[in-house]
């Protein structure tokens, strides 16, 4: 592990994997740096990848006050540190941060992104998405004996459709405490994704300004809404393209992503 700083003094926690040109991996929520490793050693032969904690998570800091500039500002630094520029890709929520920090300048080379959950515009998922917002919020606040983290981590896993008596059932799973110390970040994937004040509606102006070419991609059997919305986001950027992968869902195997992240990167 190595750390960088961030521009607030926030110290980040990254590791790197491999030689070559540079690939950042961006996870999304309850992800840490351990989530890219798989990647990260199929891509190695080829590339330098660095995986890290998003601030608020495993070894890296949390200095408040939270916004979304400061983990632009963290990738910043990651991408600083890996020699001043770099390819980046991100999953789920951590799709939605890097294509904000491509759109706010930061040095992208090129850009993927897997299944970035952007609300559809005409569905009821916008106020489900306010209503999350509001109600995580009150979790993570606490009362007086603190924050509900455990009830926070069920809150996410039952609003992106784990069924309610699965999630009983990891309670007791010896995963089960990681997953409440990533807790609290789960509001900033929230503020990420613009819960509270969009639904998390697909943003056309951050999308407008990403210049650089970004691949997008989707699961073959992930749910028909976040299958389009990859469709929509693409279509919408100034340089993008989409593909389906097979058979994959939101829980994408990396022996199929990595042949693709490979191709696009080399092109």
């Amino acid at each position: 592990m190595e750390t960088v700083i961030s521009r607030d003094g926030t110290r980040i926690a990254c590791e790197r994997t491999g030689a070559g040109p540079v690939l950042v991996y961006v996870g999304g929520a309850l992800n840490d740096r351990g989530s890219g490793a798989a990647l990260a050693g199929l891509l190695a032969p080829r590339h330098t990848v660095l995986t890290y904690d998003r601030r608020g998570r495993g070894g890296s800091g949390d200095t408040p006050p939270y916004a979304v500039e400061r983990e632009i500002e963290d990738l910043a630094a990651v991408i600083d540190a890996a020699g001043g520029s770099a390819a980046v890709y991100g999953i789920s929520s951590g799709a939605a941060l890097a294509l904000r920090a491509a759109a706010h300048g930061l040095p992208v080379t090129r850009l993927a992104v897997f299944e970035p959950p952007f609300t559809p515009a005409d569905d009821d998922r916008l106020a489900r998405a306010r209503a999350y917002n509001a109600e995580l919020t009150r979790l993570l606040s606490g009362g007086p004996d603190g924050p509900r983290r455990g009830d926070a981590v069920a809150l996410f896993m039952t609003h992106v459709g784990v069924p309610p008596e699965m999630v009983g059932q990891l309670r007791g799973a010896p995963m089960w405490p990681a997953l409440e110390a990533l807790a609290p970040s789960l509001a900033h994937d929230s503020a990420v994704m613009d819960d509270a004040a969009t639904g998390g509606a697909m943003p056309a102006d951050v999308v407008a300004r990403v210049a650089v070419p970004v691949l997008v991609l989707d699961g073959g059997a992930s749910p028909a809404w976040m299958r389009d919305t990859a469709r929509r986001l693409a279509a919408a950027l100034p340089d993008g393209t989409h593909r389906t992968l097979d058979g994959q869902t939101h829980d994408v195997s990396a022996d199929a992503l990595a042949p693709v992240l490979a191709d696009f990167l080399a092109t």
